[in-house]
C-alpha cells in the first residue's frame, strides 16, 4: 500500500430517450415492412408487390431530382438578386418525401406520399420550426452565440481554457516569399 488514493468511479451519463428509442423503432418498422409486404404479396402477387416497388423507386428519384432543381434555381435567382435564399419552400421535405418513395416499403411509401401534399408539409414545416426555437431558447438562454462560446470552453474533463490559438506554420513564410509559377 502506498497511501495514494483511488479517483472515484467516473459516472456515465444518462443516455439520451432518442438513442435509447430510435433502434427499437428502427427495428419495428423493419419488420412492419417486411410484414406488410408479405400480406400484400399473398393477397395480389410477389409481382405486384415488385412493380409496386419499383414504381416508388421512380417517382421518389423523379420527386428527389424535381425538389433538388427547384433549390438550385431558387439559390441561383437569389445569388442573382442579391440577396440571401429562401428557405427553399418545402425542397427539404419535398426531397425526404422522394427518399422515402426510394425505400422499398409500402409504409414508407404511404409517409412519403404524404410528405407531397402542400399542407402536410406547412404543418410540418412550422411545427419543426417552433421545436427547434424552443430548443435553441431552452438550451442557450443567452442566444446561440453564448452556445458556441460555451461549448468552446469547457472541456470534458471540466477545466476551462481560455484563450485563442495561432497557428504559425513552418511552411507558411516560405510560401509567402516564393515568386508565383509562371506556365
Amino acid at each position: 500500500m502506498t497511501g495514494a488514493s483511488t479517483p472515484p468511479p467516473a459516472t456515465r451519463p444518462r443516455r439520451s430517450r432518442l438513442r435509447t428509442v430510435l433502434p427499437l423503432a428502427v427495428v419495428a418498422w423493419l419488420v412492419l415492412e417486411i410484414w406488410l409486404l408479405t400480406v400484400v404479396a399473398d393477397v395480389a402477387s410477389v409481382f405486384t408487390v415488385f412493380l409496386l416497388l419499383i414504381a416508388g423507386i421512380v417517382l421518389g428519384s423523379v420527386v428527389i431530382k424535381r425538389a433538388g432543381r427547384r433549390a438550385f434555381q431558387n439559390l441561383n435567382e437569389a445569388l442573382q438578386r442579391g440577396t440571401a435564399p429562401s428557405s427553399g419552400g418545402g425542397s427539404g421535405l419535398t426531397m425526404l418525401g422522394g427518399l422515402l418513395l426510394m425505400l422499398p416499403g409500402l409504409v414508407s411509401d404511404a409517409a412519403g406520399l404524404l410528405l407531397l401534399v402542400p399542407a402536410v408539409q406547412k404543418a410540418l414545416g412550422q411545427y419543426a420550426e417552433r421545436a427547434v426555437d424552443r430548443k435553441l431558447r431552452r438550451s442557450a438562454p443567452g442566444g446561440l452565440g453564448d452556445a458556441f462560446q460555451q461549448a468552446r470552453m469547457y472541456r470534458p474533463d471540466g477545466k476551462v481554457v481560455q484563450g485563442e490559438v495561432i497557428r504559425d506554420e513552418p511552411g507558411d513564410a516560405a510560401r509567402e516569399q516564393r515568386p508565383p509559377l509562371n506556365r
